[in-house]
């Protein structure tokens, strides 16, 4: 008589969840490009989603809540986005990052990792700002007598004023915790467990102000968007012109923020977070690459 099945919900442990993120990662490297463009918009459009509920949950907050206290219910709120990447399934630049584990073990070719990326990044461009964009037609940014359009013109300006040096460094320190997010649920077992998982390490670095690439694919449009485009009521009742503004502008995005907080994200998160783990546990039995 065959032993009835047992069904197992402890959570796995760090040396299986590298080899599940190696499998995991030759799957998505594999994907064919239209299904790979189709998840990766879906992803930016989830990241978008987040950032719309950590904006209009920081409305009206400046003054009212410590700066801390604010940062936290945003950063609690932002990680709706990645739930959804996860839970839903999509494609996102910043955790495929992670597909360098499978990568180093000679299971992806260094042609098919770079296609993943770009065309996920890609992908998430056309999600999170048509996000944006179809938010800025909404005039949810008026919500609140503007305070929702405040915020967002904050959130956007602010991301404009750091260095070169000191994005390439915030992006890395975000995507080693968004990363680190990723690879916690794949020790997961069940959804309760993956939602558990993601949400204290996003609410860390939205809440310490790191920088996330596919996330300022909404916030710096979203305000860019409320400053070219906002009627002279919105401006009225927030007290301020458009020349208030200055820093933002779509080279200052491309340029000054996006690309260096591209670069700080790959480093945090295939280099800080997944060669590190492939380092431990994956180096000794690197298969015959692909």
């Amino acid at each position: 008589m065959a032993s009835p099945q047992v069904t197992q919900f402890d959570a796995l442990l760090p040396a299986d969840m590298a080899a599940r993120a190696e499998d995991i990662g030759v799957k998505k490297a594999n994907l064919d490009v239209a299904s790979m463009f189709a998840l990766a918009v879906l992803a930016g459009a989830f990241i978008a989603l987040g950032a719309i509920f950590a904006t209009t949950v920081l409305a009206g907050s400046v003054g009212a809540l410590a700066y801390g206290v604010g940062r936290l219910l945003a950063g609690v709120a932002f990680s709706l986005g990645l739930i959804l990447v996860l839970v839903g399934g999509a494609e996102l630049f910043t955790g495929n990052n992670l597909i360098v584990m499978a990568w180093a073990s000679g299971r992806v070719g260094s042609g098919v990792l770079l296609k993943n990326w770009l065309v996920v990044y890609l992908g998430n461009f056309v999600g999170s700002f048509g996000t944006a964009l179809l938010v800025f037609l909404s005039g949810q940014y008026t919500f609140g007598k503007g305070a929702v359009g405040a915020a967002a013109l904050a959130t956007a300006h602010a991301k404009l004023g750091f260095s070169f040096v000191e994005a390439v460094a915030l992006g890395t320190l975000c995507n080693a915790l968004v990363c680190l997010a990723v690879w916690l649920t794949f020790s997961a077992r069940t959804t309760t467990d993956r939602i558990l998982a993601t949400v204290p390490p996003i609410a860390a670095f939205v809440a310490a102000g790191f920088e996330h690439s596919v996330a300022n694919m909404y916030f710096i449009p979203e305000g860019l968007l409320i400053r070219e485009g906002a009627g002279a009521s919105f401006w009225t009742d927030l007290g301020k012109t458009a020349a208030d503004f200055p820093d933002l502008t779509w080279g200052r995005f491309l340029l000054g923020n996006l690309l260096p907080v591209t670069i700080g994200n790959i480093l945090g998160g295939a280099v800080l977070v997944g060669a590190v783990y492939w380092f431990v546990y994956l180096r000794k039995r690197r298969a015959t690459p692909a």
